[in-house]
């Protein structure tokens, strides 16, 4: 076996560990449910709704994956937003709630920062960040899940690169490295700049700054920014002049990695903008300046905001690091499956991988939601009834705020939760027999048109 059908091997069998299955859907809901009973116990949030968002909304996460929530307030039908200090007065009156209900721990109010949050873990050790009125956050979940529908790679991709980020200690903003959303981003930008393009530049979905758009009454805005974006992904998906890049899932890991390091290299001059697709010079980009950060990527749907204003230059030279030494592992001719797994994947995930050479379900199936020693000790039986099968119709019936859609794997999204289905697939993309029929390649479409 040459090394590129190892490395193609060995990242399929990563994704059949960290692809969430039925039960990690399941436990979200759960906890969804329990927070809603929380809120509306608390009188300062009496009509308020509970409403998930990023990577669990843009079915971007994996079985470990962190819940974020956002606590819409009942404003009517305008789009506002309280200010600073009365979000920190409605998340602490949560955070009192939450400690006399108990259940919740590692409760940690971080109020000063940009965003007031609440952090906690939930069932099942899930972290979960609640803030007040994100629905910038909501847009952006949107969006990320929508580009996924342009192709498939995507997803696994963003999957992979998050667990390597953990496993190398670089997915940390607290300790000066990346977030996740910024991870993702890359990953748009790596797909967006390769010959030829996955992506296209994000100004070809939604041609314009969205977060200055969420103006007006709600309704209209979002429906506004939505059918815009369906009408172009629709058109890019139709194009049937557009060259297919058919690069395989080990080709573009290892592509992205080299791309990752030259970004981390031209970092004290361009920035990343996935909203052109391109490097940008900062010092002719007037938004960018003054140049204060060691990274800059460019939020394409809040522009110019730097989704990597964390890093520091010290940790960027640690993530640089990280990307060169696996990239030079990856293409030479002496690695092995085990050096492989050790380099990709977290110690407490390298355990599960090592036991799924051919990508039993039943292995997956097996292991805990959280990856923490203390779970390996306790051994792998402790859900051997988990499964990879449809959510129960109950559970459909659960989700009924406004902005909860159906889509592939249980997205949430707008409407309710229908026709919920956790992908049967390895890697999430689509099978054969979604592929046989229009009417089953789901793509967003406005509620009137479906």
């Amino acid at each position: 076996m040459n090394g590129f059908n190892l490395l193609e091997i060995t990242l399929r069998d990563i994704l059949d560990v960290i692809n969430p299955l039925r039960e990690d859907w399941n436990v979200r809901f759960h906890i969804i449910r329990e927070l809603r009973a929380v809120v509306e116990s608390i009188e300062s949030l009496r009509g308020a709704t509970v409403e998930p968002f990023g990577s669990f909304a843009s079915n971007l996460f994996t079985r470990w994956g962190d819940l974020d929530i956002s606590i819409e307030l009942p404003n009517g039908s305008y789009i506002s937003s309280p200010g600073k200090k009365h979000k920190q007065s409605l998340l602490g009156d949560v955070l009192k709630a939450l400690r006399s209900k108990g259940g919740w721990h590692k409760l940690q109010f971080i109020s000063n920062a940009r965003v007031p949050i609440l952090k906690f873990e939930g069932r099942e050790n899930i972290s979960c960040d609640i803030s007040i009125n994100n629905l910038g956050g909501q847009m952006k979940s949107k969006l990320l899940f929508w580009i996924n529908e342009i192709d498939g790679r995507f997803r696994d991709l963003v999957l992979l690169v998050k667990e390597w980020a953990k496993a190398h200690n670089i997915n940390d903003p607290k300790s000066g490295t990346l977030n996740s959303y910024t991870l993702t981003l890359l990953v748009v930008f790596h797909l967006q700049t390769l010959e030829p393009a996955i992506l296209p530049p994000l100004r070809e979905i939604y041609p314009g700054n969205m977060i200055d758009d969420l103006t007006g009454v709600r309704a209209v805005a979002e429906k506004r920014i939505e059918e815009t974006c369906a009408v172009h992904i629709n058109r890019i998906k139709s194009d049937k002049l557009r060259i297919i890049n058919r690069s395989s899932l080990s080709e573009l890991f290892i592509s992205f990695l080299a791309k990752f390091f030259e970004t981390c290299s031209r970092a004290s001059v361009q920035g990343v903008s996935p909203y052109a697709g391109q490097w940008e010079d900062i010092n002719s980009n007037m938004r960018w300046l003054p140049r204060t950060y060691a990274l800059f990527v460019e939020d394409p749907f809040e522009q110019p905001v730097n989704t990597a204003r964390t890093v520091g230059s010290n940790q960027l030279m640690k993530i640089s690091e990280a990307a060169r030494a696996t990239h030079q592992l990856l293409v030479s001719s002496n690695h092995s499956r085990t050096s492989l797994i050790m380099n990709l994947v977290r110690p407490q995930i390298s355990h599960f991988v090592t036991r799924t050479p051919v990508r039993h379900q039943a292995t997956a199936q097996s292991m805990p939601r959280t990856p923490s020693n203390n779970y390996i000790r306790k051994g792998v039986g402790t859900h051997q009834n988990a499964s990879r099968k449809q959510i129960p119709g109950q559970l459909q019936q659960q989700f009924q705020n406004r902005r909860v859609d159906n889509g592939r794997n249980g997205t949430i999204m707008n409407g309710q939760l229908q026709n919920t289905r956790v992908d049967n697939s390895r890697n999430g993309t689509m099978s054969e027999q979604d592929k046989a029929s229009p009417s089953q390649r789901h793509v967003w479409r406005p509620a009137r048109e479906r």
